[in-house]
């Protein structure tokens, strides 16, 4: 789905403006393709990410979600809480996985990633309604809020 309303102008302009690749990796994915819009009117160009891929990262909002909740819920080592991948040889380091958690080993979610999850979150929810009105709108969702829930983020 394309967004139509520039952020910038705020008018109904933007069209596609090609496609590109980009690393999400977690249990489901490793590459993505990502839209790309411009909007002619202000000559921006915009990259249309999905809800689960956070902007300048090669992990997903789910392997983060994952390795989060392996350390702070089920109390497992760094080097243990490694999320499930995809590809075995893209596991990220236990440094990495620290610095994913920012603050949240003093209780406090961390500022910028609170912030990004919940922007993320946000615009999801507030898509425009489903083909199908039968179809569970937050059932992708789910698993995210799931994780997310214990960590109070």
């Amino acid at each position: 789905m394309l967004l139509r309303q520039c952020p910038v102008c705020e008018r109904d302009s933007i069209i596609g403006h090609g496609r590109r690749r980009k690393q999400a990796h977690d249990e489901h994915h490793d590459w993505i393709g990502i839209r790309r819009g411009l909007c002619p009117g202000c000559g921006k160009t915009f990259t249309l990410l999905p809800w689960f891929s956070l902007p300048y990262t090669h992990y997903s909002l789910l392997a983060r979600a994952q390795a989060l909740q392996r350390h702070f819920v089920e109390h497992r080592s760094w080097e243990e809480a490694t999320p499930a991948l995809k590809n075995p040889d893209r596991v990220p380091d236990p440094s990495t996985l620290r610095r994913w958690s920012g603050g949240l080993d003093r209780s406090q979610p961390a500022g910028s990633f609170r912030r990004q999850t919940f922007s993320r979150l946000a615009h999801w929810m507030g898509r425009s309604a489903p083909a199908d009105p039968q179809a569970e709108p937050l059932s992708g969702l789910t698993p995210v809020l799931q994780v997310l829930w214990p960590l109070r983020l």
